[in-house]
C-alpha cells in the first residue's frame, strides 16, 4: 500500500507547505481539494511548470457536483487535465443531499457514473471513484448495496471514508470493508468526534479493526489521511503519518 495525505488549505504558506513536505514526512502521495488544483485545469502545463512533476503530487483529485449535464462536461475537463498531469482517479463526492433521493435515483446514479467511469478510463486511463458522504445519496449501509449492485463491472471503484462512515451512523467500518473489498481502491481516513472532524487518533472511532480489516485485503492501493480538523497544517500531516504508518505496519520504499 502507499500512504497518501489530504487537507483544506487556508491560505498560499499551508498550501506550499502541503506540496513540498509530504515526501519529507513519509507520504508517497497527495490527493487534492478543487481549491489546489482547479486554477489549472485548462492549463495543465502550468501545474507542472509550477510544481514539477513530483511522483505522487496529484494521485488523486477530489472533485464532486450534482451528475446533471454541466457537472458531468466538468468531469470530463478533469479527465483531461488529470490525463495530463498523471493523476491515477477523480474522488467523486455526489453533492444531493440524501434526503431527497430514493432507491432508484441511487441506481440511476449508479448507471451515470459507470457510464462516466468508463468514459474515463478507456479514453484517459483515469479511474474514477465513488466517496460515499453524509447525507448524500450512498450514506446508509444499505445503499452501498444498491449502488454497487448496479456498478457495471470495471467502471466505479469505492473510496472508503471511515469519519463519513461514522457520522452515518455505520460504526462497523471493518464490515464495509470486507464486504466492498473488490469496489475499494482508496481509502480516506479521519477521526470523528462530538460531531467534529478529528485528527487520526484524537477521536472516538476505533481503527483497531479498521486497520486489520485494510491489512487482510492485502490493500496495494491508497491509504490516505484526510485531515479536516482545521489545526495546525505541519502538525497534522506528522500526527496523521505516524498513527497511519504504525497502526497498519508501513515502511516507506
Amino acid at each position: 500500500m502507499k500512504l497518501a495525505f489530504s487537507s483544506p488549505t487556508k491560505t498560499e504558506a499551508e498550501r506550499n507547505i502541503l506540496f513540498t513536505r509530504f515526501r519529507s514526512i513519509g507520504y508517497e502521495g497527495l490527493q487534492l481539494k478543487p481549491p489546489q488544483y482547479s486554477p489549472y485545469i485548462k492549463d495543465a502545463s502550468h501545474f507542472l511548470e509550477v510544481w514539477g512533476e513530483q511522483k505522487g503530487m496529484a494521485s488523486a483529485l477530489i472533485a464532486g457536483g450534482s451528475l446533471d449535464e454541466q457537472n458531468q462536461d466538468d468531469l470530463r475537463n478533469l479527465f483531461s487535465f488529470s490525463e495530463k498531469v498523471g493523476v491515477e482517479r477523480i474522488v467523486f463526492c455526489h453533492g444531493i443531499s440524501r434526503k431527497k433521493v430514493s432507491n432508484s435515483d441511487i441506481k440511476d446514479f449508479a448507471k451515470t457514473l459507470s457510464e462516466l467511469g468508463l468514459e474515463a478510463r478507456q479514453q484517459y486511463g483515469v479511474g474514477l471513484s465513488l466517496h460515499h458522504h453524509h447525507d448524500q445519496p450512498v450514506m446508509y449501509r444499505e445503499d452501498f448495496d444498491v449502488f454497487f449492485d448496479q456498478v457495471k463491472e470495471n467502471t466505479v471503484t469505492l473510496t472508503i471514508d471511515t469519519a463519513h462512515l461514522y457520522k452515518s451512523g455505520i460504526q462497523d467500518i471493518s464490515e464495509v470493508i470486507d464486504s466492498f473489498g473488490n469496489f475499494i481502491d482508496n481509502f480516506h481516513l479521519k477521526d470523528f468526534a462530538q460531531g467534529q472532524w478529528k485528527v487520526l487518533g484524537e477521536g472516538e472511532i476505533d481503527f483497531a479493526p479498521v486497520f486489520h480489516a485494510i491489512k487482510k485485503l492485502n490493500f496495494q492501493g491508497w491509504v490516505s489521511a484526510d485531515e479536516e480538523s482545521g489545526g495546525d497544517l505541519q502538525q497534522g500531516m506528522e500526527d496523521c503519518y505516524t498513527y497511519m504508518s504504525k497502526g497498519l505496519s508501513y515502511t516507506s520504499l
